[in-house]
């Protein structure tokens, strides 16, 4: 194997592997064990760890050929993911009425449908 190779595919990917690491620790709170019980912690950190799956999934799916499609995770969470809506309930569907003031409805329906459809 070229030292080449060797870079791009061993050391490059350890790289990136560390940046999502610090990423979920900085962006999704998973350093914060403030509770007194394991478990507390631990569940913390599972719900941590699943935040970060889902919004891997939205990363990768939803937000392709985007603006944020290599976004971290904080910019996700805010200009995506972070705004007041009111929520209508019945029992066949959930609609989101969202604010005027929003600026990222469109990209927010263009995430939810890519995701809809898989």
């Amino acid at each position: 194997m070229r030292p080449r190779d060797i870079y791009d595919r061993i050391y490059c990917a350890r790289g990136e592997m560390e940046n999502r690491i610090k990423e979920q620790q900085l962006g999704l709170f998973a350093d914060h064990a403030s509770c007194h019980a394991w478990w507390a912690n631990r569940f913390r950190l599972l719900l941590s760890s699943a935040a970060d799956v889902l919004l891997e999934a939205i990363r990768r799916l939803g937000l392709r050929g985007t603006e944020l499609a290599r976004a971290q995770v904080g910019t996700i969470r805010l200009k995506l993911l972070k705004f007041g809506t009111v929520i209508l309930r019945n029992t066949r569907r959930i609609r989101l009425l969202f604010s005027g003031a929003y600026p990222n409805r469109e990209l927010f329906g263009l995430v939810a449908s890519r995701l809809q459809t898989g």
